[in-house]
């Protein structure tokens, strides 16, 4: 892992310094070569196109078709299969384990790490 760092890292070095002539190269050419002109940017918009006006009045327009109603057809009720039984799972014979023997927790030793800080009122 450490080599393969390495390598990415060496690898970024030397392309660090194979451009460096490049660089300069490109730079050189900046100082040298004069920019072309470029038009400016217009400020202004351009005027929006103007909006145009609908027809007034129903005239001469044609009346909106009606929808025709259809018969809605009647479906069957549907009916489920009544479910099955459940079987009844057998019992779990209990176990039955001997109590374990009475044992004493160590104790665990503290380690102050810092004394308590002294008390306002002295005794």
């Amino acid at each position: 892992m450490a080599s393969s760092k390495f390598f990415i890292t060496l690898f970024l070095l030397a392309m660090a310094f194979s451009s460096m002539s490049f660089s300069q190269g490109a730079r050189h050419l900046l100082q040298t070569i004069a920019s072309p002109n470029f038009p400016s940017i217009p400020t202004t918009l351009p005027p929006l196109p103007s909006i145009p006006t609908l027809p007034q009045g129903g005239a001469n327009l044609p009346p909106m078709p009606t929808i025709p109603s259809l018969a809605q057809p009647t479906l069957p009720k549907p009916t489920l299969p009544p479910l099955p039984s459940i079987p009844t799972m057998p019992t779990i014979p209990k176990v039955n384990l001997p109590p374990l023997p009475a044992t004493p927790l160590p104790t665990i030793p503290s380690i102050p790490f810092f004394s308590p800080p002294p008390s306002t009122s002295s005794p």
